[in-house]
């Protein structure tokens, strides 16, 4: 059976504590602090013959970034051996942060002469981690996470339940909160009538079924879903051969509680007509 692994990564403070817990209790096999350089060879140690553990999450990067320029070639090599490898990698804002250090009163580990700014330090790590984040397998914002939301999106993702070629997820968010960071695909859908104006649908949501009805019989969310719809026909058989693992896709309207809720919806909808699992996220119809 070959061996499962993912690299856990990412900013400092970004939740890779968290994550490293979460992991524990899906039954995984966590080794934290994990130095980059024997990544390698704790492959080969997990598909040794003998061996009878299969599913390892290993965090690295904790005591600092100077060592992940040689991440890729680690994972490289595990992939060689025949394991599928996914690499998560954990971003925030800065604002949030500087935040998250100030209340753990914590020293950033970029700062290891305690001279630099804390702002400074998360500025240093991120131009580091540039080329990294860019290679990531799956990329995770949590700026608006708390423990217990970031948790629950990590069991989405990766509970023993989905066994997929390919992890597809579909949320729906507002423009006027900021566009995820962490997604592939955005379509705007503003351009519909908004149902915010309409008296009676203003107080519900894309959930409940007048504002579902409402959006689903303008003139232009047919057309708009069926080229969205051939445009997935095309892309996510060639996302699975290719290899990719993770496939983040957004929907964005004004407020992200209308529209973009049911449009979000009918796409996951359309993508299990394809043969695919999808998580369906909306991360702004509470506000």
């Amino acid at each position: 059976m070959p061996a499962e692994f993912i690299i856990i990564t990412g900013l400092s403070g970004a939740g890779r504590s968290q994550a490293a817990a979460t992991f524990e209790d899906l039954g995984w096999f966590v080794i934290d602090n994990m130095p980059v350089a024997l990544v390698s060879k704790v492959g080969e140690l997990v598909n040794a013959p003998a061996s009878e553990t299969h599913r390892v999450a290993l965090v690295v990067g904790r005591a600092g970034q100077r060592d992940l320029e040689a991440l890729p070639w680690q994972v490289e090599q595990l992939r060689r051996s025949g394991s599928r490898v996914r690499l998560l990698y954990l971003d925030a804002a800065d604002d949030v942060l500087v935040r998250r250090y100030e209340n753990t009163r914590r020293r950033h580990p970029m700062t290891p002469t305690g001279n630099e700014g804390l702002a400074d330090s998360i500025a240093l790590e991120r131009e580091a981690l540039q080329g990294l984040r860019a290679t990531a397998d799956i990329l995770l914002e949590t700026t608006d996470l708390n423990v217990h939301q970031l948790r629950d999106r990590l069991v989405e993702l990766f509970s023993s339940e989905r066994n997929e070629p390919m992890q597809i997820s579909v949320v729906s968010f507002g423009y006027k909160h900021g566009i995820p960071l962490d997604v592939d695909n955005v379509f705007d859908c503003r351009f519909l009538p908004n149902p915010h104006w309409v008296e009676d649908l203003r107080p519900r949501t894309g959930l409940d079924q007048p504002v579902r009805d409402y959006v689903l019989r303008q003139h232009d969310t047919g057309p708009f879903l069926e080229k969205i719809d051939e445009l997935l026909a095309l892309l996510l058989p060639a996302y699975v051969k290719e290899g990719k693992s993770y496939l983040p896709i957004a929907v964005g309207c004004t407020g992200g509680r209308h529209r973009s809720v049911v449009l979000a919806e009918e796409l996951a909808r359309r993508i299990r007509d394809k043969g695919f699992d999808p998580i369906v996220h909306h991360r702004d119809v509470d506000r």
